[in-house]
C-alpha cells in the first residue's frame, strides 16, 4: 500500500510541484492539497491521509496552531513541517503543537520523501542542520531532575544517536543492529522517561 500524503501550502507553485514528486514516487500518494489551515482541517480528518506536509507560514491560521487542532481530532496523522524558518522558537512550537518532523524548503526531493517514510515508521525527521539546533538549545539548558540511569547501556547508546539526527535506519547500521530492534529499543526508552516524541527523549538524556 503506497503511504498516502496530504499537502497544506499557500504557494500554489509549490504546492503543485511537491505533489508530483510525492506521485511521480513509488510508494507514495497525494491524497489531498490545501492553501491554507482552515479549509485543511475540515478535509483532513475525510481524507485521512497518513503523513501530513505542514507549512508553518499560513494566511489566517498558522501551521503550528493547524497541527495543534489536527491532532485533536486526528491523532493519527503524523505532521511533518515544512518550512523556511530555522529558528528555535518555531522548531519547538511545532513539535510541542503534535509535529513528528521538521525540514526546510530547500530540502532535496529524494530527501523529503525518505523524510516521509521514516515518520511515517514512527520516525522523527529533522535536517542534520535543525536536529543540530535543538541538541544545542538543549545543551544551554539547565540540569533537569529526571535521570536516565535506569536506560540500558544498548538503550542510551540508542539515545545518544537520536541526540545527534541520526534516522532509524542510520542507528541500525551504526550499532549493528536491526531496524526493528532499533524501534524495541526506543519504545522501551520512551516507556522508561515517560516521553512520548523523540524531542522530550533527547532534552531527558543531554539534561541528564
Amino acid at each position: 500500500m503506497p503511504i498516502s500524503v496530504s499537502i497544506v501550502e499557500d504557494n500554489e507553485q509549490l504546492r503543485n510541484t511537491l505533489a508530483r514528486v510525492i506521485n511521480r514516487a513509488e510508494g507514495f500518494r497525494c491524497v489531498s492539497q490545501y492553501g491554507d489551515a482552515e479549509s485543511a482541517l475540515q478535509g483532513l480528518p475525510k481524507d485521512r491521509p497518513e503523513v501530513v506536509l505542514m507549512d508553518i507560514n499560513l494566511p489566517g491560521m498558522n501551521g503550528v496552531e493547524c497541527v495543534r487542532q489536527l491532532k485533536q481530532v486526528a491523532p493519527a496523522i503524523q505532521v511533518v513541517m515544512l518550512t523556511v524558518y530555522e529558528d528555535t522558537d518555531n522548531i519547538f512550537n511545532a513539535l510541542a503543537a503534535g509535529a513528528s518532523g521538521y525540514l526546510l524548503k530547500r530540502t532535496r526531493s529524494a530527501e523529503l520523501l525518505q523524510s516521509l517514510r521514516e515518520v511515517h515508521r514512527g520516525g522523527s525527521p529533522m535536517t542534520t542542520h535543525i536536529a543540530r539546533k535543538v541538541v544545542q538549545s538543549f545543551q544551554k539548558s539547565g540540569p533537569s531532575p529526571q535521570p536516565t540511569e535506569n536506560l540500558s547501556q544498548r538503550e542510551q547508546e540508542v539515545l545518544d544517536c537520536l541526540s545527534q539526527g541520526f534516522l532509524y535506519k542510520e542507528i541500525a547500521d551504526k550499532l549493528g543492529i536491526s531496524y526493528e530492534t532499533v524501534h524495541t529499543y526506543i519504545r522501551r526508552i520512551y516507556e522508561k522517561l515517560q516521553v512520548r516524541t523523540r524531542t522530550e527523549a533527547v532534552a531527558k538524556f543531554l539534561k541528564r
